[in-house]
């Protein structure tokens, strides 16, 4: 949406714009996510293995590495993966139409260059299909401007997202960017322990076991797949009987079927008058929501 009604704060975003660039990108984050899961020790939920928005892109935060630290950032203003050491080390790559192939041994090598060495598994997480990425030739597409644009909503949807987290003072995730969903999240838990998840397809019981140990309330932004607008989503599990058909606002979100989960479109958002709030109370309903529903005790988790 470009009209006189869309917020200059929340850029225009359309995935099938930027469809090619995304599925390669995707496949770069997952790299450099890959590496931080195993360089970082396991923290419950998988919360070792998220990227973070940060004042140029998306960063892996300091990784521990035998005595010093390294921290591995995107910069989508300058264009290039920094790799950063606590000993003051730094190399850099390129970010430009590159295929996966080309991008994992660019950044092992600059990796090597600053004496790190990791081991991870090739094989892309939670899409279908997945090439190795040392095989990869196919995904090769670098699009300078939409990774940039992509960017910055994810600031503004970080933002959000981190005043909304501050309303709770039970536990809750970080703000976070799943590489393997391509998605910027953050989890309300109730303290209560879930039914042990089944998987899905594109998750295996083996991660949704730990992601779902505990019931939670979730919400998040995606920007989309192929024939799927970007959106802001909220989840419940367990979900509770009758979660979806609860009234949430505002009246643009709805329930998705197919995704099941509510969700509200990012167009809708832009063209709001005002765009957090629009965006803060879809998290907030769909929360209170789950929360009523499975009767959590919210005078003892909220401020």
């Amino acid at each position: 949406m470009t009209g006189e009604g869309a917020s200059k704060d929340w850029p225009a975003l359309a995935y099938d714009d930027w469809a090619d660039t995304a599925a390669t990108l995707h496949m770069w984050t997952q790299i450099v996510g890959k590496i931080r899961m195993v360089m970082t020790p396991p923290v419950n939920h998988w919360w070792h293995v998220p990227l973070y928005v940060n004042a140029v892109g998306l960063t892996t935060s300091p990784i521990p590495v035998a005595g010093r630290s390294i921290e591995i950032v995107f910069d989508f203003l300058d264009h290039q993966l920094c790799l950063t050491c606590s000993d003051g080390r730094r190399e850099t790559v390129p970010l430009r139409p590159i295929s996966v192939a080309q991008f994992y041994r660019e950044t092992l090598a600059a990796l090597a260059r600053l004496g790190v060495a990791p081991h991870i598994w090739t094989v892309p997480c939670e899409v279908e299909n997945p090439i190795r990425f040392e095989e990869d030739e196919t995904h090769r597409s670098y699009d300078a401007d939409a990774a940039q644009t992509f960017w910055r909503v994810l600031v503004q949807a970080d933002r959000v997202m981190k005043a909304y987290r501050a309303g709770f003072i039970g536990k809750a995730s970080p703000v976070h960017f799943f590489w393997g969903s391509f998605d910027l999240a953050v989890t309300r838990f109730s303290g209560r322990r879930a039914p042990v998840h089944p998987g899905s397809p594109m998750s295996p019981a083996s991660v949704s076991v730990e992601a779902y140990s505990h019931e939670v309330s979730s919400c998040g932004f995606w920007p989309g797949a192929p024939g799927i607008a970007p959106l802001f989503y909220a989840y419940a599990y367990a979900q509770p009987a009758g979660f979806e058909a609860a009234e949430v606002r505002p009246a643009a979100a709805h329930w998705d079927t197919a995704l099941g989960e509510f969700v509200l479109p990012y167009d809708a958002v832009r063209s709001a008058s005002d765009p957090d709030a629009a965006v803060m109370d879809f998290f907030q309903s769909t929360y209170e929501a789950a929360a009523d529903l499975a009767g959590w005790p919210r005078h003892e988790l909220e401020r």
